[in-house]
């Protein structure tokens, strides 16, 4: 029996002085036994380029026309105002009050998508949110709307525009008439489509201005304006 106790007593200061080593000394011994290697991978996030259109058109003939109007869009259609059903028909009075066969008027046409166009940003404007109004009140008149018209576009577009640091803006010409083609037939004598991409931003950036420019109204003209919040 004295001689059990003899091996046990050791054995036991053995395990309590091991069980009072300091953790990091124990962890130390272990580490070349248990490594436990993680790996965490942070991919690039793909910027998301898909855009929501959302246009309206006016017809202004010379005199009161039946006047069908066609849209081909690289896109899904999301909202259309009156319901776009193969086209639009409709009788259109020279100050541009259109009327469907119901007999329901209309201030314009009105739709709405979602598309994976890649808009031009090569050249444009980086305009401070809170010079947004004054902003475009000089651009859509060069770009050739009228007040009426400049004034929808505005009243549309600022509340998603006035709240940004600032704003990277350029007007798509090919970009997006190859990707929303009109057909209205009749065909205008001018035809004139502003439509606006824009970028939120949180610091101005360096962007070559863009030259704006517009045909004069004349005879039968059908205006579009339109834009774009591309994220």
């Amino acid at each position: 029996m004295k001689k059990l106790l003899a091996f046990l007593l050791p054995l036991a200061l053995t395990l309590s002085l091991t069980a009072c080593a300091p953790c990091d000394e124990r962890e130390d011994e272990n580490a070349q036994y248990s490594a436990k290697p993680v790996i965490y991978l942070y991919p690039e996030e793909a910027q998301d380029e898909v855009c929501d259109a959302k246009p309206v058109a006016y017809l202004y003939p010379q005199t009161e026309t039946e006047i069908t109007v066609k849209l081909d869009y690289d896109g899904e259609l999301t909202c259309t105002y009156p319901a776009y059903e193969d086209g639009w028909t409709v009788s259109a009075r020279p100050d541009g009050t259109l009327t469907d066969k119901d007999g329901q008027t209309y201030r314009y046409l009105y739709w709405e998508g979602v598309s994976d166009t890649e808009y031009d940003f090569s050249t444009g404007f980086c305009v401070p949110g809170s010079g947004t109004a004054e902003f475009l009140e000089d651009a859509l008149a060069r770009l050739g709307l009228n007040r009426a018209e400049a004034n929808e576009f505005i009243i549309y577009w600022l509340p998603l525009m006035q709240e940004n640091a600032y704003n990277l803006i350029a007007f798509q010409r090919e970009a997006y008439t190859k990707s929303a083609r009109l057909t209205i037939t009749p065909e205008p004598d001018t035809l004139i489509r502003v439509f606006m991409a824009f970028k939120p931003l949180a610091a101005p950036v360096e962007i070559a201005p863009q030259a704006l420019e517009a045909p004069a109204r004349t005879g039968f003209t059908a205006v579009e304006w339109g834009g774009a919040a591309c994220r």
